[in-house]
C-alpha cells in the first residue's frame, strides 16, 4: 500500500527532527537526567513536528534503555511502544473529542495504571479545541496527576488556552521552519525516491508551505502523482494556480508605469485561467521582497524606485487578511492595485512612470495613454472613502445577505423528504465520483479554515471541518460527521450548510450529509453492485417537501420554547 511522503518520512526518533533543535535538546536531556514534568504542551504552526515530537518523547521516556536520551528500539517496552496496538500511548484528538463527557471519561481511566509500559501517556491534540467545561475538567486532572500517567497538550492556536491551563505545563514553541531547512529536507526526500526535479522547484515549494513540512511533502507529493518524469517549474505552477517570474515582473512593471489597462487585462487573464488570486497575492509579496533584500544585501540593480517597492510590500501585508476574507477576489485585487497606482504611482517619478500635469497643454502622447490618462483623472476624483467602499462592497453584501439568512432561517421549515433527497443525491455522487474531482474538492475544502473565526457563520465552518469528505462528482457530493446527532442538525439547515460552502468555496455542488456509519453501509453496497456489474444510473431528484408552519404557529412555539407553560397565547 502506497504511503504519503509526510507519513513514510515522519521522524521517529529526536535525531530525525529537523528545524526544531531548542525543543528536541531540552526533552533528550529530561530523559537522560530522568526528570519528566507530568504536563507538557506544544504549540506553534502546522506541520512543523508537534505531534511527532509528542510520540516520540512518550517512546523515550518509556524505554528501559534509553541511548543519549532517544528510545533504543530494541527493548520490550520499545517493542510495545512503536505498535500501532500500545494502549498505555494514548492519542486524542480535541478537535473531535472536545466535550466535558470525554474529559469525564479519561478522568475516570486515568487511575489505571499502564498496561505493560512504565508511564501512561495522553497526547492531547489540537488542545484548543476544547470546550470551557472540559478546560475545567482537565484542569482538576493536571492539579493532581497519579505519578504514572504524563500529558502532553498540543495546539496550534496558543492564545485560546486558559491560563490555568498553560500555567500547569512545561511550554514549547515549535517555530516555523526556515526555507532552507525545508529545502535541504525535500532535496533528500527526493534522492530517496529518485525524484528528478528542478532546483527552482524546491524553492518554490519551500516558500509556498509557509514553514510547515508536512504541507512541503504533500506539496511535492502532489507534483509527484502530476508529473510525467522530471518535475519543472511549469508543473508547479498548473497545479498550485500561481504564476511564473516572468509573469511577475511583467505585472509589477504594469503598476509602477501607471499603466492601469495592463493591470487590469494581467488580473483578468490570472483569474481567467484558474489561478489562485490569493495565492497570487502572497506571490507577489514575497517576489518583492526578495527585490528588496537583493538591492541592499547584494546590490542588485532595481528596474523600480525602492521606496514604491517597499510601500507596495507594506500596502499588500496589510491587506492580506482582507483578501482572504473577501467574497471576490478579483474585484478587490483591481481596486487594491487601482488606489495604489492612483496614490503613489501617479505622483511619483519612479523608473518607467511618467509624471502627467492635468493643465500641461504641451505633452505629447498616444491615443492609448489618452485613455490611460483619463483613467487616472477619473480615479482621482473619487475620494477614499469611495475607494474603501467600493474595494469591500463585495464582502458588505456578503455579510448582509449572511445576516439576513440568518434572520430568515431561525424558523426554517422542516424538509419533509429530506432521507430520499440525501439518498438520491448518495446514489448520483457515486455514479459519476471521481479520485481527481475529490482531490479538486479536497483542496477547496482548505478554504474553510481562513472562516472558522467568522461572527455571522463560523459556526457552519466548524461543523464543516469536522466532517470528512467522502466521495464527489460534477454536481454532488457526500460528507460525513461521526455522530448521527450532527447529522440530523445539519440535514435541518442543509440549504443554509451549502450556500456558505459554495460562497467561500466557488463550488455549487448538491451536499449529501450522512453518518460515518451510513457511508460505510454504502460504500459496501456500492462495491458489492460493482462486483456484480451493476451501474449506478441518474436520478432525478424530487422537489423539496416543506413543512406547512404559519407565522403565528412560529411565534406561538417560540415564545412556549422561551417561557414555558407561564404565558398565555391570544
Amino acid at each position: 500500500m502506497y504511503h504519503a511522503l509526510y507519513r513514510k518520512y515522519r521522524p521517529k526518533d529526536f535525531d530525525s527532527v529537523v528545524g526544531q533543535e531548542a525543543v528536541v535538546k531540552t526533552l533528550k536531556n529530561s530523559v537522560v537526567n530522568n526528570s519528566f514534568s507530568h504536563a507538557y504542551m506544544f504549540f506553534g504552526p502546522r506541520g512543523t513536528g508537534k505531534t511527532s515530537v509528542s510520540k516520540i518523547f512518550a517512546r523515550s521516556i518509556n524505554c528501559l534503555k534509553p541511548n543519549n536520551g532517544c528510545a533504543c528500539g530494541v527493548c520490550n517496552n520499545c517493542k510495545d511502544s512503536f505498535s500501532r496496538n500500545c494502549i498505555d500511548i494514548i492519542e486524542i484528538d480535541a478537535a473531535s473529542n472536545n466535550g466535558v463527557d470525554e474529559i469525564r471519561e479519561l478522568r475516570n481511566k486515568i487511575s489505571l495504571v499502564p498496561s505493560n509500559l512504565k508511564y501512561k501517556v495522553y497526547i492531547i491534540d489540537e488542545v484548543h479545541m476544547l470546550s470551557i467545561g472540559a478546560f475545567n475538567a482537565l484542569l482538576k486532572t493536571l492539579e493532581e496527576p497519579p505519578e504514572h500517567a504524563i500529558f502532553i497538550l498540543a495546539t496550534t492556536d496558543y492564545q485560546k488556552v486558559p491560563d490555568t491551563i498553560i500555567s500547569r505545563c512545561q511550554c514549547f514553541s515549535f517555530k516555523r521552519l526556515s526555507d532552507s531547512v525545508v529545502q535541504n529536507k525535500l532535496a533528500f526526500v527526493c534522492k530517496e525516491e529518485s525524484i528528478e526535479i528542478e532546483d527552482g522547484v524546491l524553492k518554490n515549494i519551500s516558500l509556498l508551505s509557509n514553514g510547515g513540512l508536512r504541507d512541503a511533502l504533500s506539496l511535492l507529493d502532489m507534483l509527484v502523482s502530476y508529473s510525467e518524469g522530471k518535475i519543472t517549474m511549469t508543473d508547479f505552477i498548473e497545479v498550485n494556480g500561481v504564476v511564473s517570474d516572468e509573469q511577475l515582473n511583467f505585472f509589477i512593471k504594469s503598476i509602477f508605469s501607471g499603466d492601469i489597462p495592463a493591470v487590469l487585462n494581467s488580473i483578468f487573464e490570472f483569474e481567467n485561467s484558474g489561478k489562485n488570486l490569493i495565492q497570487i497575492f502572497v506571490q507577489i509579496l514575497n517576489y518583492i521582497r526578495d527585490l528588496i533584500v537583493g538591492y541592499y544585501l547584494n546590490n542588485c540593480s532595481l528596474d523600480f524606485s525602492v521606496d514604491l517597492l517597499q510601500k507596495l510590500a507594506n500596502n499588500l501585508n496589510e491587506k492580506m487578511l482582507e483578501i482572504k476574507k473577501s467574497s471576490n477576489a478579483k474585484v478587490y485585487m483591481e481596486m487594491f492595485f487601482l488606489k495604489f497606482i492612483n496614490d503613489f504611482v501617479s505622483t511619483s517619478d519612479c523608473a518607467g512612470s511618467k509624471k502627467v500635469e492635468e493643465n500641461s497643454n504641451d505633452v505629447s502622447f498616444s491615443k492609448n495613454d489618452e485613455h490611460k490618462i483619463t483613467a487616472k483623472k477619473e480615479i482621482s476624483k473619487i475620494d477614499n472613502d469611495e475607494f474603501i467602499e467600493s474595494v469591500n462592497e463585495e464582502n458588505h453584501k456578503v455579510l448582509v445577505a449572511t445576516s439576513e439568512e440568518k434572520e430568515s432561517n431561525d424558523f426554517t421549515p422542516l424538509i419533509l423528504n429530506i432521507s430520499e433527497i440525501i439518498r438520491i443525491r448518495v446514489n448520483n455522487t457515486l455514479a459519476f465520483a471521481s479520485k481527481k474531482l475529490l482531490n479538486e474538492e479536497i483542496k477547496k475544502f482548505e478554504k474553510l479554515n481562513e472562516f472558522t473565526f467568522d461572527q455571522e457563520f463560523g459556526y457552519i465552518v466548524c461543523a464543516l471541518l469536522d466532517s470528512k469528505i467522502r466521495a464527489v462528482s460534477e454536481d454532488n457530493m457526500i460528507i460525513s460527521f461521526e455522530y448521527d446527532s450532527n447529522v440530523k442538525q445539519y440535514l435541518s439547515i442543509i440549504e443554509k450548510v451549502t450556500n456558505i460552502y459554495s460562497k467561500i468555496t466557488n463550488s455549487s455542488k448538491k451536499i449529501a450529509i450522512i453518518s460515518d456509519a451510513e457511508w460505510e453501509k454504502y460504500k459496501k453496497e456500492y462495491i458489492d453492485n460493482l462486483k456484480k456489474g451493476i451501474k449506478y444510473e441518474f436520478i432525478e431528484e424530487p422537489n423539496e417537501v416543506f413543512e406547512e408552519l404559519e407565522k403565528n404557529d412560529i411565534i406561538t412555539s417560540s415564545a412556549i420554547d422561551l417561557f414555558g407553560d407561564i404565558v398565555e397565547i391570544e
